[in-house]
């Protein structure tokens, strides 16, 4: 991030959560990493400061914040680790959903717990058969009595088994996004159960397991928002997770450019340092000059999605798809810059890349951000 372009409150925001990263995140990044260990521990620390209802208003227990200051955690938190930053933007990203979309019984029912992460969140939208397109998803729910009984298995959930409350995605009417209907899912409901933990590449310091729902039976009170209105609340919560995503990705990528300077400083090859060497000073200089731009286009995002702007996420999808882009290609080009370090574990490099490469998949694929960009070009012309 640019400081010099921050006010004095952002400041204080950014160093706060600094030092929390320094202190809680970046010493055991590697540890949970090695022992696929998911800190809920920490995560509830991180609460006590604020981050476990950031979006979430005041009254509810949050912090009220904006998304231009949300940004700004997330990508500080990533910098110590981006696996637990990218698990505390789904987090936030459902208590959002629940506080924007709920009565006023839900939001007192559910969100203080949410909010100090006594409780925790899960977002439950991608299928087997349905990632990109969620649209098309299968997860019924059907009428029963005052209440529902929902069927179906959700894939790829983040803190899934941990996590106490599941924002689940289940299609109540006809084909299409407007027969789509959210509803919470409590950990606890008779017939919710959780496929294997997930072997993945990246994000190891949280669990990723299926949500299967084998008739789950839920009270008229779980249903979120209005019946029918399940796509258009996914689509609102996406646009604030792909920003969280964006800026997960951006302080990953800085912290390995910040490694790789470092690293340049301390090596010397044909009797000079490496960070003398013209071309690698010019791969440092593309290097932070595409994570600038990066990170101007996630605030031009996030300050569009704080005043509503209709072209809010169509910004949203850009920010994402360039941002993700961007910090993989950042961190990998760090790992070639520490030579066969950058391949050893312990100097943390290859975990940043690994971790980051997720995020030119989830909230939306890179490939499906390009056909909302494309959608909001070209709409005007039929």
């Amino acid at each position: 991030m640019t400081s010099a372009l921050l006010n004095e409150d952002q400041q204080a925001l950014v160093e706060a959560t600094l030092d929390f990263t320094r202190e809680h995140l970046a010493p055991r990044a590697l540890e949970w990493d090695r022992d696929e260990h998911f800190p809920v521990d920490v995560l509830r620390k991180a609460a006590a400061l604020g981050l476990g209802g950031i979006y979430v208003r005041e009254e509810s227990g949050g912090s009220g914040l904006n998304r231009s200051d949300g940004v700004l955690v997330f990508e500080t938190l990533a910098s110590g680790c981006p696996s637990i930053a990218g698990y505390l933007s789904i987090h936030n990203m459902a208590a959002w959903m629940i506080d924007h979309y709920a009565d006023d019984s839900q939001r007192e029912r559910w969100l203080p717990r949410l909010c100090t992460m006594d409780d925790l969140a899960s977002y439950c939208l991608a299928e087997p058969g349905a990632g990109s397109d969620a649209a098309a998803l299968t997860t019924r729910a059907v009428r029963d009595g005052d209440g529902w009984v929902l069927t179906g298995v959700k894939q790829f959930v983040s803190g899934a088994g941990a996590s106490r409350l599941y924002v689940v995605l289940a299609r109540t009417g006809g084909a299409g996004a407007d027969g789509v209907s959210a509803f919470v899912v409590d950990r606890d409901d008779p017939n919710l159960s959780f496929g294997r933990p997930e072997r993945k590449m990246g994000w190891n310091a949280q669990p990723t397991r299926q949500v299967v729902l084998n008739g789950v039976r839920l009270p008229a009170d779980r249903l979120l928002g209005r019946e029918g209105q399940g796509f258009r609340i996914a689509m609102h919560g996406l646009d604030s997770g792909r920003l969280g995503i964006a800026a997960c990705s951006l302080g990953g990528a800085r912290s390995a450019l910040d490694r790789s300077l470092a690293h340049l400083a301390d090596r010397e090859a044909f009797g000079q340092r490496l960070l003398d060497a013209q071309a690698l000073r010019f791969r440092l200089a593309d290097m932070a000059t595409e994570l600038t731009a990066a990170w101007a286009l996630v605030q031009q995002a996030a300050q569009a999605l704080d005043r509503g702007d209709p072209q809010a996420p169509y910004l949203c999808a850009m920010a994402k798809r360039f941002a993700t882009d961007t910090g993989y290609s950042v961190a990998d080009r760090a790992l070639q810059l520490h030579g066969g370090y950058g391949y050893l574990n312990e100097y943390g490099i290859e975990k940043i890349v690994r971790d980051l490469r997720v995020h030119q998949i989830l909230e939306g694929t890179n490939e499906i951000m390009r056909v909302i960009v494309a959608r909001g070009m070209t709409e005007a012309f039929g």
